[in-house]
């Protein structure tokens, strides 16, 4: 558990920031409502770090740098409570799910120029991009490390997506996978596992023979699922829908920066990371967005179908020293433990869709764990 008398962290622990975005929903239907920019609003004169997204019925959050999970947490907690006041305020409601559950595909674009011009240049696709994501920044000291950590992380994203998957549902129908969301995102002309890269030199000049060829606008447009950050000293992993509640995003953000911590080790003994090829994580990715955490999964380190649950279980043993130097290994296996038992965000959609077939069902679910503790005995 997360408690009081967790060890301070080493000089080595990396610290974190979490961003997660956020639906704005009719809070008896579950339609978007495009009051993104008025909830903003309101939530930051409540004192919250709240940004309009792409479409006019997202927003997203924001932690400070954090050295704790304690600290992820509580602003992740009282970041959430906030928006859904200024939600309730604006006549709305704030869901942290992957995808709308019902209503129509395209979405207005928020009052950006930078916005307008995605709109603009991506058509359809960018007006069906109202989804939600969860971003984790782990800090790195330099580019090049950071390009070799998002190399050794490559064969671990699918994982995470099926350990987070929290979009089953969309235009009031069961699509068949767990992640809807992943699978709406990978028709970006950057988007997914990036490529395993030789250096910073290399990365960067496949960004700007993309940005060149008007693939993507800019950089900021690169969709990857990890990265460089562009504009921060981090690695960015941003494979995840939004989870549902608080606490497997506290399971998210644990599991990335020891697989990140795992891999600067690895780099300073001169491991150059498993280049597991395009197609081995293609099939990977298409497993874990279809079946989530209950069906099976892909070891791509032992090229072989297995249950969801054991390739988390191989992630965490692969990060255990790491967890341990953070004090953090007894919060990620009671977490772990306890999605297994009740669910995670996918799981428990489907389960409140299948009573009744009423959307507004997983609307009032989502509604109960976009906001609350769902484990508060991991509580410091």
């Amino acid at each position: 558990m997360i408690n009081a008398d967790q060890p301070l962290l080493g000089t080595d622990v990396p610290t974190l920031g979490v961003e997660e975005e956020f639906l704005v929903v009719d809070p008896g239907s579950g339609l978007p409502v495009p009051v993104a920019g008025e909830v903003v609003d309101l939530a930051n004169r409540l004192g919250a770090d709240l940004q309009p997204e792409l479409t006019r019925v997202q927003v997203e959050s924001n932690t400070p740098v954090c050295r704790t999970l304690r600290e992820v947490r509580g602003h992740l907690l009282t970041a959430r409570s906030m928006a859904s006041a200024a939600a309730l305020q604006a006549g709305a409601q704030l869901l942290a799910v992957g995808v709308p559950l019902t209503g129509p595909m395209g979405q207005s674009f928020s009052d950006s120029d930078r916005y307008r011009r995605i709109g603009e240049g991506y058509g359809l696709l960018a007006a069906e991009h109202g989804v939600c994501g969860c971003h984790v920044h782990v800090a790195v000291s330099d580019r090049e490390t950071a390009v070799q950590v998002c190399n050794h992380l490559r064969p671990w994203l699918p994982v995470l997506l099926a350990l987070t998957a929290n979009s089953p549902i969309h235009q009031g129908v069961d699509t068949g996978c767990a992640s809807w969301r992943s699978v709406l995102n990978s028709r970006w002309p950057c988007s997914g596992a990036p490529p395993y890269f030789t250096s910073a030199d290399h990365y960067d000049a496949v960004l700007d023979m993309m940005v060149e060829s008007g693939a993507v606008l800019d950089r900021a447009m690169v969709y990857w699922d990890v990265r460089p950050s562009d504009h921060l000293p981090t690695v960015e992993v941003r494979v995840s829908d939004v989870p549902a509640t608080v606490d497997e995003s506290i399971l998210l953000a644990a599991l990335v920066r020891a697989l990140v911590t795992t891999a600067l080790g690895a780099i300073r003994q001169g491991d150059r990371g498993l280049p597991v090829t395009t197609e081995a994580l293609r099939a990977a990715y298409w497993r874990a967005a279809h079946d989530g955490i209950t069906g099976d999964g892909i070891d791509l380190f032992g090229n072989r179908r297995v249950p969801a649950a054991h390739v988390v279980r191989r992630l965490i043993r692969h990060v255990r020293p790491a967890l341990g130097q953070s004090g953090e290994l007894r919060a990620v296996s009671a977490l772990f433990t306890k999605v297994l038992r009740n669910g995670n965000g996918a799981v428990r959609q489907r389960r409140a869709f299948q009573r009744r077939g009423r959307i507004e069902d997983v609307v009032e679910l989502l509604s109960r764990d976009t906001d609350h503790d769902w484990l508060p005995e991991t509580a410091a």
